[in-house]
């Protein structure tokens, strides 16, 4: 084989070696991006599902403490909450937003007049939990998925 062939083969060779080089490298760096963007999206959709949560939750639990429940519509939304709950909140997290929804309702049942009828006010925080849950959840999911480094 003539050694202008094997100079020519190599350069051939040396070149699809780069291109495949540089290729792979666009597409881990692209696949990446895109992991770290569905991160972030995922991320912001708990983050305000919970918050969500909390704020319902909240105004329903002022409603019990200040009046007696006559309509159940106005549970409607904060159990549409839980039920978005259930897709994408973890055990932990569910689990501590059915309590909250259980505590409301005992509150609305047992309460005959009014706030200032209960004797430990320290049992009406009952979101504590719940948020609490809230960020052991988001703070694993980011610990689990954040990139390592070199």
């Amino acid at each position: 084989m003539n050694s202008a062939y094997i100079s020519a083969i190599a350069a051939l060779v040396g070149s699809a070696i780069g291109a495949l080089a540089s290729l792979a490298t666009t597409w881990l760096s692209q696949h990446g991006q895109e992991r770290a963007a569905r991160l972030a999206q995922e991320m912001s959709r708990r983050e305000s599902l919970y918050g969500a949560f909390i704020e319902e939750a909240s105004r329903v639990l002022a409603d019990a403490l200040t009046h007696h429940v006559d309509e159940p519509s106005k549970l409607v939304h904060l159990y549409a909450l839980l039920g978005k709950l259930r897709l994408f909140a973890s055990a932990n997290v569910l689990a501590r937003a059915q309590e909250v929804m259980e505590k409301i309702l005992k509150i609305h049942h047992l309460l005959e007049s009014d706030f200032h009828k209960i004797e430990d006010k320290s049992s009406i925080d009952i979101l504590r939990e719940f948020a609490e849950a809230c960020r052991k959840d988001l703070q694993h999911y980011t610990r689990r998925d954040m990139p390592t480094g070199p």
